[in-house]
């Protein structure tokens, strides 16, 4: 199914380096794909506070969560406006001056007011939407959480609806004069994720061997 292109608003819309602005959903749902943490920004006491966090995402919903004692999760409970960012980074790109290094990436911005998930349904659905995304397949394999822990978490949703997007790849963009006049190495130190082997807890009995959902992950993803 065909995704509708982005619709900026007056603070989703890019003003610096605008070419590389991304306006289809599908570049906004690449970036959300590939991410695992989120930093939650949000106005406490008249002052910014950005906290790295898990996220999930389903069709027009993402999911953050966190302690019910969270001083930035309340502020946002309350009402007020936040903004989600998830940044990748791709690669260090040199260039032959100092001024125009750079780095490719993929990065979303999320702006809106955030609701609180309070129907038991959705709230669990919501933490294992943000399971997936952090650990694919462990939902199913783990025990789920029990009442005084959910009674412990709050979930909340942010719609999708307004949120800015940039890419960059590619080689350096250097001044005429430099490529035409210098001899100094330019080009791109590319950046990937790779997953390690499995570390066992300590507490493990003897012979209990890693699930398929954590040994496979690297080979899903390229590795």
């Amino acid at each position: 199914m065909t995704r509708p292109p982005l619709s900026p608003t007056e603070r989703s819309t890019i003003q610096r380096g605008k070419q590389r602005a991304a306006t289809e959903r599908a570049d906004l749902d690449e970036v959300l794909d590939a991410g695992v943490i989120c930093h939650l920004g949000v106005v406490i006491n008249g002052a910014p506070v950005v906290l790295p966090t898990c996220y999930g995402w389903e069709g027009d919903t993402l999911y953050v969560h966190g302690s019910t004692g969270a001083s930035t999760l309340r502020t946002a409970i309350a009402g007020a406006e936040v903004s989600v960012a998830i940044t990748l980074l791709d690669g260090i790109v040199y260039a032959r001056s100092a001024f125009h290094h750079s780095a490719n990436y993929r990065s979303a911005v999320v702006h809106g007011r955030a609701r609180l998930v309070e129907d038991p349904d959705e709230k669990l659905h919501a933490l294992a939407v943000i399971t997936q995304q952090v650990a694919p397949g462990s939902w199913d394999y783990t025990r789920g959480p029990n009442r005084k822990e959910l009674a412990a978490t709050s979930v909340l949703a942010l719609e999708l609806t307004e949120a800015a997007v940039k890419i960059r790849r590619g080689p350096p963009v250097d001044d005429e004069e430099d490529v035409a006049e210098d001899s100094r190495w330019a080009g791109v130190l590319p950046v990937r994720q790779v997953w390690g082997e499995p570390e066992p807890c300590p507490l493990l009995p003897p012979g209990v061997a890693a699930p398929s959902h954590v040994t496979l992950r690297g080979a899903s993803l390229g590795e």
